[in-house]
């Protein structure tokens, strides 16, 4: 990897912000760096002799008329009040390289952008608001910015121009770098999404408050309860990509057996990187008995055949939205006797959970139906001391259960996190509403409570389910379920 030798990222804005007639900032250099300095000479000769790359005649972008009218919401709903939603800044992995970028799902959500260090202002009008979408411009080619930093467009890549980005999301567009002295002077009521911009946040520091800034974060958390039908269709696009995903974990798990999770993990990291932006989250490659840790992200283990393999993994596209689908394997292909009695009983849960997600209901109800039948199922085998009322009212299945039986899906894999309770856990199902139903069985290895067979053995089955106005229909319905036809599936991918 090679190295920019002079100005950092921060260092360059601030040459570029600054009038060249009235201050020369200095070149910095790399502690490190190769070359000592630039000659005046080359930094002439690189201000010249570039062609003209203005994009003219740019399309909106395919989601634009969807972030125009959820502005117009966000508008009625704070009137009189500046809104600020950042996008945030890069994040640093080590030293002087950093996490790739994913913008705040609140800014995404408002305007596709996906560009660090925009912020979207409204600013309070007589009749409504007025938008403006912050962003850097161009790289600058008169001090060098756009090949002297490590962030220039010559190291990075191109950005787009203001008059371009005005086109593309229809919003005018200002430099960002004149924002913070604009807020600074911004009079009355002000609310910002904190957490992503730290230096938008200390411009408003003064004008802010922690309680206000909240209604503003968990209005746009619950405006994502209901998704549009643009949405739907990149949830769809997701779970297709998905799919194709697991189908190629399938053809590979002889690699697997011959080297570790680890080859599941990138093997389907291949079909997020083709297909999409990335994975949506860290994929779950969980063999044998690392089935049962709920969040197995280090995925270093063996595959070995006899066990099962809890892959739980989704795409998420470039529009940021993301699948979150799960699959207990057979790495041989057949389920054994007690992993099959396991998984039926978790998709029989399944099966009852998904039949509860319809408009109108609780979304509690699709949870208490799962729950009951694996209550049910372990009454039945003696794990624990029935009737099942009682064994549900203590809670005392979640030994092996563990966990809730789903969330809601969309931009965040656990989207809507900061909706109130009223609205999300304890409100009622809608049409356009996505989540995910999820019962799992876990027999942790050390469990002297279970049957020595049991042991070890670790069974999820995860849909995304779209309620629709008569039900609701599953995203990822082309995945198999059934333990029969998850094994004529395998056998007919291995070939």
């Amino acid at each position: 990897m090679t190295v920019a030798d002079e100005l950092t990222p921060a260092e360059s804005i601030a040459a570029t912000a600054a009038d060249p007639e009235e201050t020369e900032e200095p070149i910095k250099q790399r502690k490190n760096g190769l070359y000592p300095g630039v000659s005046d000479e080359l930094a002439e000769n690189m201000k010249s002799g570039w062609a003209d790359t203005e994009l003219r005649d740019l399309k909106p972008i395919e989601q634009a008329e969807h972030t125009a009218r959820r502005r117009a919401a966000l508008s009625a709903r704070f009137p009189g009040e500046r809104l600020v939603i950042p996008a945030g800044n890069l994040k640093t992995r080590s030293n002087d390289t950093e996490y790739a970028f994913r913008s705040s799902v609140e800014y995404t959500y408002l305007t596709g952008n996906q560009t660090e260090d925009g912020v979207l202002v409204l600013e309070p009008t007589t009749d409504g608001h007025q938008e403006t979408i912050y962003l850097l411009p161009r790289s600058d080619r008169e001090n060098g910015e756009f090949w002297l930093s490590g962030h220039g467009e010559l190291w990075v890549g191109r950005r787009h121009s203001l008059a371009e980005s005005e086109s593309l999301y229809g919003i005018p567009a200002a430099d960002v770098r004149e924002l913070p002295d604009k807020l600074r002077e911004a009079t009355g009521p002000v609310r910002v999404v904190r957490g992503h911009d730290a230096a938008i946040e200390a411009a408003l520091t003064d004008k802010v408050t922690a309680e206000r800034d909240e209604e503003l974060r968990v209005f746009l958390s619950e405006a994502r309860l209901v998704k549009d039908e643009y949405e739907v269709g990149e949830l769809q696009k997701a779970v297709d990509s998905t799919v194709r995903g697991f189908e190629d974990v399938v053809k590979v798990l002889d690699k697997a057996e011959a080297t570790s999770e680890r080859y599941i993990e990138g093997t389907f990291f291949l079909r997020a990187r083709v297909e999409g932006n990335d994975i949506g989250y860290g994929t779950i490659a969980a063999a044998g008995p690392h089935a049962c840790t709920l969040h197995w992200v280090r995925n270093d283990g063996p595959v070995r055949s006899g066990d099962l393999l809890l892959l739980d993994a989704g795409v998420e596209t470039h529009t940021l939205y993301t699948a979150d689908v799960t699959r207990t394997l057979p790495v041989n292909g057949r389920y054994s006797e007690v992993q099959k009695k396991i998984y039926d009983a978790v998709y029989d849960a399944q099966e009852a959970g998904i039949a509860a997600v319809k408009p109108g209901g609780k979304f509690r109800d699709f949870h208490d139906a799962a729950q009951r039948v694996l209550a049910e199922r372990l009454v039945e085998w003696g794990l624990v001391e029935g009737p099942v009322e009682r064994v549900l009212e203590l809670g005392l299945q979640r030994r092996w259960t563990l966990h809730g039986t789903g969330h809601m899906l969309g931009m965040d894999v656990h989207d809507c996190a900061a909706a109130r309770v009223e609205t999300y856990v304890d409100g009622t199902l809608e049409p356009g509403m996505v989540l995910t139903v999820e019962p799992g069985l876990y027999f942790q290895a050390d469990d002297l409570t279970v049957p020595e067979e049991y042991r070890g053995i670790g069974v999820r089955i995860e849909d995304d389910i779209l309620v629709t106005e008569d039900g609701n229909r599953n995203l990822s319905a082309a995945l198999p379920r059934r333990s029969d036809e998850v094994e004529a599936w395998m056998a007919s991918l291995k070939g």
